[in-house]
């Protein structure tokens, strides 16, 4: 018996850990965030005769995190990318292939990371030093675009 009650709990363990992040909510939200996430990498000094390089959409984890400090994350060095956040992830989402991402949320404010392997990345912070942090207001959806630069130089 006991034996049998291992293989159960083991197999629903295992079930629930490989649950991955929930695909971006489709059908309109009526309170919560939302956006486009897109990456620039390469040079982005301006060149005479050449193309302006635009974002290209991308399909990434975004996480929704408690009001985060930067006392309270693991940096890499003093770029946007994190080892370790040390605050309660609230939500999680995968943005779709244009990059759309859609989260219903609790009024309240959030700070947002996206997922790149191993690292979190986000760079915008207010005077206090928080990351990236929107608000959500009852009955709103906040609108969020987020461009990933950590593999472009200026």
């Amino acid at each position: 018996m006991r034996h049998n009650l291992f293989i159960v709990i083991w197999a629903f363990l295992t079930i629930f850990a490989c649950k991955s992040a929930k695909k971006s909510q489709t059908g309109k939200i009526s309170q919560g965030i939302a956006g486009y996430i897109t990456e620039l990498k390469g040079n982005q000094m301006p060149m005479k005769g050449a193309p302006e390089n635009k974002p290209r959409p991308v399909s990434v984890t975004l996480l929704v995190y408690e009001p985060t400090n930067l006392s309270q994350v693991q940096r890499v060095e003093t770029s946007a990318l994190y080892t370790a956040i040390n605050t309660r992830k609230v939500a999680s989402v995968l943005s779709d292939s244009t990059g759309a991402y859609s989260v219903a949320l609790p009024p309240g404010t959030y700070s947002l990371f996206v997922q790149q392997g191993k690292l979190f990345f986000a760079n915008s912070f207010d005077s206090q030093n928080n990351i990236q942090l929107v608000t959500v207001e009852a009955n709103k959806v906040t609108p969020f675009n987020i461009t990933i630069n950590s593999g472009a130089t200026y």
